[in-house]
């Protein structure tokens, strides 16, 4: 049997259905995917990341993929923190996890690290959501949540226009997004607009004081994802970031790439005993 391939499955969390894929055996992961998708568009990166000797857990958020949306008075990025954790719990993964995330699943990543100390083991924030800088120029700084409608508009097919490998990325895009677009357009609408306000720069000095062992990455051709905004994410932690070829989407097109970045986290996650990893996570 090959368990390198996700198989699709459905749970309950706080009554409600969640779809998700799982692979693999080992190293306990949590994989969250960006705004629009689901689980399957990365199918193929996280076939990789469970060669690694990885268990991958990869959640359709609420509204996404088949799972249920949240109401609509909880939908905020702590509701979403707190979803994610209910999930873990629900697979029955009680102790510390390596969390993933891609973009505005980035953002649900680290705050599910800051709001629940213990949850996560290691943060990798790939193509992140969280830095408070849009722009800056001279002694002028715009923040994202200034950053208007029309240029995140443009940013989206302009990032996959300019990508040498467009096709393959847009095939991974559309089996996700076409769907989520088509059957739930309010819960998208309702998740961009959370992402737009997303500042996470309190949580990623709270995770920087507390040791937890955190890697950013950021795609130099990332338009979505200004280079400041990563910049900012990183002074936030403290340390500087990776920076790989490619766009915002690059691990859907290059999956190979995507497990080296990974590897050096998952092999240093596999060198904790469970117990010693379960009281460095819970400080």
């Amino acid at each position: 049997m090959n368990t390198d391939r996700l198989v699709w499955t459905s749970t309950e969390v706080c009554g409600r259905r969640v779809k998700y894929g799982v692979a693999g055996e080992g190293v306990p992961v949590l994989f969250v995917h960006g705004w629009a998708l689901g689980n399957r568009a990365y199918k193929r990166a996280l076939s990789r990341l469970a060669r690694l000797g990885c268990r991958v857990y990869a959640p359709a958020l609420p509204g996404f993929g088949g799972s249920a949306t949240l109401p609509a008075r909880h939908c905020g990025l702590d509701a979403y923190a707190a979803w994610a954790n209910a999930f873990l719990a629900a697979v029955s993964e009680e102790g510390p996890v390596v969390a993933v995330g891609h973009s505005f699943g980035a953002a649900v990543a680290a705050k599910l690290a800051h709001d629940f100390p213990g949850r996560a083991s290691q943060l990798v924030l790939i193509n992140p959501l969280g830095g408070s800088v849009w722009k800056s120029s001279g002694d002028k700084t715009r923040t994202m949540a200034e950053r208007p409608l029309w240029d995140w508009a443009v940013s989206f097919p302009k990032d996959l226009l300019l990508d040498r490998r467009a096709l393959l990325t847009l095939a991974a895009v559309v089996e996700d997004a076409g769907p989520n677009l088509a059957t739930n357009p309010m819960g998208v609408w309702r998740a961009a607009e959370l992402a737009r306000r997303i500042d996470l720069a309190a949580e990623l000095d709270a995770l920087r004081r507390s040791g937890m062992p955190v890697r950013a990455v950021w795609a130099e051709g990332d338009v979505i994802i200004p280079k400041a905004c990563f910049e900012s994410l990183c002074e936030a932690l403290g340390r500087p970031g990776t920076v790989v070829r490619g766009r915002h989407s690059w691990l859907l097109a290059d999956p190979e790439s995507f497990a080296e970045v990974m590897a050096e986290t998952v092999a240093a996650a596999a060198s904790v005993p469970p117990a010693a990893a379960a009281a460095r996570a819970a400080g």
